[in-house]
C-alpha cells in the first residue's frame, strides 16, 4: 500500500472516530497503529490526530501529541486552541495563544478567542481582544475574517455598549464588508440588544432578502419600538417561519399582557404543524397566570404530559406559579411535591402564589421549609419573601429577613436592597426605609421610585418630589408615581404641572398609567378643556380606547356636567369592567338622573358582572337625588340579601339621605340607631342635610351634637344649623351657635364658585372686589335681578339676615358667564359649598330669561338649568 493510499486510510478512520463514534478506546488505537506504521512525523496526519482527540473530548492526550509535535504549523496551533476553548478552558486557551508564535497566527486563531471569550462569558476580554488583534503588526485588517467582527458584536450585544456599536458599523462599512450575510444578521442582532432599535430598522430595511434570523430578531424589534401589534405586521409579513418566529411573537404577545392573543398564537402554531417546545409553553403557562385562565392552564398541562417525556424543571415552575395565580394553591402545591427536583425557583413561586392572597403567615411557613430543605436562595427569593412582609402585622418577620440578607450578604443587592424599602414603607417607618435607601451601595430607578412611594405614602410631598428632582435618570413608572402622589393628596394643580413637564420631556413615553391619572386630576379640577387636550395626547399615542383610560375619561366628562359625552365613551368601552359600570352610574348620580343609575346598574346584572359596595353607593345615591324611596328600599335590600354586601357607613348615608330628603324623618333616625357600628360624620351631615329641607331644628341639633361628639371641625353643619334658626326667627340660638362656633376655633368656609374663559381659572367670593371687570359684572347681575324679579316668580329676600345672598358667589360668576361666553355656549359654574335656596331659585329663572343653558357643580352635585327649570326637580 503506498504511502498516499495509507494515509489517506487513517485520515478516513480519525474523522469517522472524531464525529461518529467518539472512542476514546478506538481513539487511541488509531494512534497506536500510526505510530507503528511509522507515519506519526506526518504533520498532516498528526493535526488530524489532534483534530480526533478534540472532538472525542479527549484534551489531554490531545495536548500530548500537540507538545510532541516538533514543527507544529498555524493548523496545529488552531486545532489545540478552539479544542481548549470549546471546552471552557480559557486560561488555558490564553497561554497558548500567547505562546504561539506572532507570525503563525491568522485570522482564525484571533477569531477562536474572539468567540471563546464571548461564549464563555467574558465578552469584555472579546473586544480587548479583537482591539489586539486591529493593532497587531503583522496583521492585514483588510484579510480580516467577517467572522472574527460577527463574534465581536456578539460581544457587544452583551455589553449593551452603543458607543462600540456605532464603531463596529462603521468599521465594517469601511472595510467594505457590509456584502456578507452575517454581517447584516450580526449588525441587527447587535443594535437590537444595545437599544438601538431604529437602527437596527435601518439596517434591516436595507437588506435586499433578510435571512430567517434578521427576521426574526426584527419581530422582537419591533416590539420593543412600536409595540406588539406591529410585531404581529412583521411576522405576517415573512417569507418563511420557523420555530423561533413562532416562539418570539408569541413571548411578545405574554411579555405585553396579551394575553388571549398569545394563546390564539399558540392555537395557530400547533395546526400549522410547528412543535411547541419548552420557551413556547412557558410563554403560554405565563398568559394563562396573568388572565387567572385555569382551564386553558390545565389544558396545557395535560398537554405537557401527554407530549413531553417527562415534567422539566423550568415547566414545572411555569406550573405553579399558573395554578398559584389562579387561586388553586392546592395543585400548585401538588405539581410542586411531585417535582423530582426543585430549584430556588420553585420555592419562590409558590410562596409568591401564597403571598398574592394575603396568606402572610403561610407564605412565611414556606419560606422556614425553604430554608430547612437547604436550598440555595438568591436574591429574587429574598425580594419576595420581604414583599409578604407588608403592614404593621409583620414588622417583626420583615426585620428577621433584613438581618437575614445582611448575614446571607445579599442586603448588598439592588432587588433586596429595594424590597426592604418597600417592606419599611409598607409597614409605616419611612425612617428605616430612607436608612435602608441611603445604605445601598448600588442603586436603579426602581429604589428611587420605592423611595417616592414611600414619602408618599408617609404624606410626606416634599421630600417625595426632592426625590424626583434628584434621582439620576427617570422612567414612566417614576414619573406616574410623582403624579400619582400629587394627585391621590389632593395637589391636583401641581400634578398637572408635572404632567406638563413630562410630555415636554423627550426622556420618556407616556403610558396608560399617566393619561388615567392625569385625566382624573382634570376631573378633580373640573377643567373641561385641559381634559380634552390630555384625551387629545391620549388619542395620539393610541391609549385612548385602553379600559383605564376610558373609565377617567367618563369620570372626567361626569365631574364637567357632561354626561352626553361621558355615556358616548362609556358606550364606546368594548369590554367593560366593573369601574366602568360604576364610573357611569356615579356619573349619572352626580347629575340628577336616578332613572339612568337604576337602568344602567340593571343592564350591568344582564351582563354577568358583579357589583361591589361602590355601585350600590352609586345607585342609593341616585334614587336619593330623585326621591326614589321604593327603588331605594328595594336595592338596599339586594345589596345585603343577594349580594351578601355588608353595608358601610357611606350606604347608610345614603338612604339616611334618601329617606330624610323624602320627609321620612323618623325612619332616617331609626335607620341610625339601628345601624351595627357607629355612624360617622357623613351620616349625621345627611340627617342635618334633610333636617334644613324639612325645618327641623330639634332633630338638628341632635345632628350637630353627634357631630361635636366626633370632633368634626367642618363649619358646615353649625352654619347650616345657625341658619335655620334664623330662618325661624330664633335669633338667641343663632347668637350661640355662632360663639360656639368662635370657642370651637371654627370658621366658616367662604363659599366660592369659579368658571373657565378664555383658558383661565376665574375665582368669585362674596366680598371679591379685585377681579378687573368686578364693576361690569355687579351692572350685569343687577341687569338680571331686574329680568328675573320682573317674571313674578320671584320675591326678594329683605331679611337683613339674608341680604348678602344678592351677591353670593355663583351669582357674581354665572355674571361673568353671560358677559364673556358667545350666546350659544352654556355656562359652566363650580362651587365649594352647597347652593342655597336663593340662588338656586334666581339661577332657575336665569336659565329662563336668557334662553341659555346653565350648569353649575355645588358641593355634592350637579344642577343642569334649562327654560326656568332644574335637572334636581328642586329637590337637592
Amino acid at each position: 500500500m503506498s504511502y498516499m493510499q495509507l494515509s489517506q486510510k487513517f485520515y478516513d478512520a480519525f474523522k469517522l472516530c472524531g464525529t461518529s463514534l467518539k472512542s476514546p478506546l478506538i481513539a487511541r488505537k488509531l494512534h497506536a497503529q500510526l505510530i507503528l506504521s511509522g507515519l506519526d512525523a506526518s504533520l498532516f496526519l498528526l493535526n488530524n490526530l489532534l483534530h480526533m482527540y478534540s472532538s472525542c473530548a479527549m484534551l489531554d492526550d490531545a495536548f500530548l501529541v500537540f507538545r510532541q509535535t516538533s514543527h507544529p504549523n498555524t493548523f496545529t496551533w488552531n486545532t489545540m486552541l478552539h479544542a481548549l476553548v470549546y471546552s471552557a478552558r480559557m486560561r488555558e486557551a490564553e497561554n497558548l495563544f500567547d505562546e504561539m508564535p506572532a507570525r503563525m497566527r491568522d485570522s482564525v486563531s484571533w477569531t477562536t478567542m474572539i468567540s471563546g471569550y464571548c461564549q464563555n462569558g467574558l465578552p469584555a476580554h472579546s473586544i480587548k481582544t479583537f482591539t489586539s488583534m486591529l493593532r497587531d503588526s503583522g496583521h492585514e485588517i483588510q484579510n480580516c475574517d467577517p467572522f472574527s467582527y460577527t463574534c465581536t458584536m456578539k460581544a457587544c450585544a452583551c455589553l449593551a455598549s452603543t458607543q462600540l456599536a456605532l464603531q463596529l458599523h462603521a468599521h465594517v462599512v469601511k472595510l467594505h464588508l457590509g456584502a456578507h450575510s452575517c454581517i447584516h444578521n450580526s449588525l441587527v442582532d447587535m443594535y437590537i440588544k444595545c437599544g438601538l432599535i431604529r437602527l437596527a430598522e435601518a439596517v434591516f430595511l436595507d437588506i435586499e432578502s433578510p435571512s430567517l434570523f434578521c427576521w426574526n430578531s426584527m419581530i422582537y424589534g419591533y416590539s420593543k419600538l412600536y409595540g406588539p401589534f406591529e410585531a404581529l405586521r412583521a411576522f405576517n409579513r415573512m417569507p418563511h417561519r420557523d420555530n423561533v418566529s413562532w416562539n418570539t411573537l408569541i413571548s411578545v404577545f405574554s411579555q405585553h399582557g396579551l394575553a388571549v392573543r398569545c394563546l390564539s398564537m399558540f392555537v395557530e402554531m400547533c395546526s400549522l404543524g410547528f412543535r411547541p417546545n419548552f420557551m413556547t409553553y412557558g410563554s403560554v403557562l405565563s398568559a394563562c397566570a396573568s388572565i387567572s385562565d385555569l382551564e386553558w392552564g390545565a389544558h396545557l398541562h395535560a398537554r405537557i404530559l401527554r407530549m413531553e417525556h417527562s415534567l422539566e424543571l423550568f415547566l414545572g415552575n411555569g406550573l405553579i406559579d399558573m395554578y398559584a395565580k389562579c387561586g388553586c394553591l392546592g395543585l400548585a402545591k401538588r405539581v410542586f411535591n411531585g417535582l423530582g427536583e426543585r430549584n430556588q425557583v420553585s420555592w419562590t413561586c409558590l410562596i409568591a402564589g401564597v403571598a398574592q392572597f394575603e396568606l402572610g403567615e403561610d407564605a412565611l411557613t414556606l419560606f422556614n421549609q425553604m430554608r430547612l430543605d437547604s436550598v440555595v436562595l438568591d436574591d429574587f427569593t429574598i425580594a419576595t419573601v420581604l414583599g409578604v412582609c407588608s403592614g404593621q402585622n409583620y414588622v417583626a418577620s420583615g426585620k428577621l429577613l433584613h438581618g437575614y440578607s445582611i448575614k446571607s450578604g445579599m442586603e448588598s443587592s439592588v432587588p433586596v436592597g429595594n424590597a426592604i424599602i418597600t417592606m419599611y414603607a409598607k409597614c409605616g417607618d419611612t425612617e428605616k426605609a430612607s436608612l435602608a435607601f441611603r445604605l445601598m451601595p448600588l442603586r436603579d430607578i426602581i429604589s428611587w421610585t420605592a423611595m417616592i412611594n414611600a414619602f408618599s405614602q408617609n404624606g410626606d410631598i416634599d421630600m417625595a418630589r426632592q426625590c424626583f428632582d434628584i434621582m439620576p435618570e427617570r422612567n414612566v413608572i417614576t414619573w406616574n408615581s410623582m403624579l400619582s402622589t400629587y394627585v391621590q393628596h389632593g395637589f391636583t394643580e401641581e400634578g398637572i404641572k408635572l404632567y406638563v413637564l413630562m410630555m415636554k420631556s423627550k426622556e420618556v413615553k407616556p403610558d396608560w398609567v399617566t393619561f388615567a391619572t392625569s385625566i382624573r386630576a382634570c376631573a378633580d379640577l373640573a377643567i373641561v378643556k385641559l381634559g380634552t387636550q390630555v384625551i387629545s395626547h391620549a388619542m395620539k399615542f393610541g391609549l385612548s380606547s385602553d379600559v383605564s383610560v376610558a373609565n377617567s375619561i367618563v369620570t372626567m366628562y361626569s365631574r364637567c356636567g357632561q354626561v352626553k359625552e361621558a355615556q358616548y365613551v362609556f358606550d364606546s368601552i368594548h369590554v367593560k369592567s366593573l369601574i366602568s359600570w360604576n364610573a357611569m352610574m356615579a356619573a349619572f348620580a352626580q347629575n340628577g338622573l336616578g332613572n339612568k343609575v337604576i337602568e344602567t346598574f340593571e343592564d350591568m346584572l344582564r351582563t354577568g358582572c358583579k357589583p361591589d359596595h361602590i355601585s350600590y353607593v352609586a345607585v342609593l345615591s341616585g334614587c336619593s337625588h330623585m326621591g326614589l324611596v321604593a327603588e331605594g328600599k328595594h336595592y338596599y335590600e339586594s345589596m345585603t340579601q343577594v349580594f351578601a354586601i355588608s353595608p358601610t357607613n357611606e350606604h347608610f348615608a345614603c338612604m339616611v339621605d334618601l329617606l330624610g330628603r323624602a320627609g321620612l324623618l323618623d325612619q332616617a333616625k331609626n335607620l341610625i340607631d339601628g345601624m351595627p357600628f357607629y355612624p360617622n360624620a357623613t351620616v349625621w351631615s345627611a340627617l342635618l342635610g334633610a333636617c334644613r329641607i324639612h325645618h327641623d331644628s330639634r332633630l338638628a341639633e341632635t345632628a350637630v351634637k353627634k357631630l361635636m361628639e366626633l370632633n368634626v371641625e367642618d363649619s358646615g353643619g353649625y352654619v347650616l344649623l345657625a341658619n335655620m334658626y334664623a330662618e325661624s326667627g330664633e335669633l338667641e340660638n343663632v347668637a350661640d351657635m355662632r360663639k360656639l362656633m368662635k370657642v370651637k376655633g371654627i370658621r366658616k368656609s367662604p363659599g366660592c364658585s369659579w368658571i373657565e374663559v378664555d383658558n383661565r381659572v376665574h375665582v368669585f367670593t362674596a366680598d371679591y372686589t379685585s377681579h378687573p371687570q368686578i364693576k361690569e359684572v355687579y351692572i350685569k347681575l343687577e341687569e338680571m335681578m331686574k329680568k328675573v324679579e320682573d317674571t313674578g316668580r320671584y320675591v326678594s329676600v329683605v331679611s337683613s339676615a339674608h341680604r348678602s345672598k344678592r351677591y353670593h358667589s355663583e351669582k357674581l360668576a354665572f355674571a361673568f358667564g353671560l358677559l364673556s361666553l358667545p350666546s350659544w355656549m352654556p355656562i359652566h359654574v363650580m362651587k365649594n359649598l352647597r347652593v342655597c335656596n336663593d340662588c338656586h331659585l334666581v339661577i332657575k329663572l336665569l336659565s329662563l330669561v336668557t334662553s341659555r343653558e346653565l350648569i353649575m357643580r355645588d358641593r355634592y352635585r350637579f344642577h343642569h338649568f334649562k327654560d326656568g327649570f332644574c335637572s334636581c326637580g328642586d329637590y337637592w
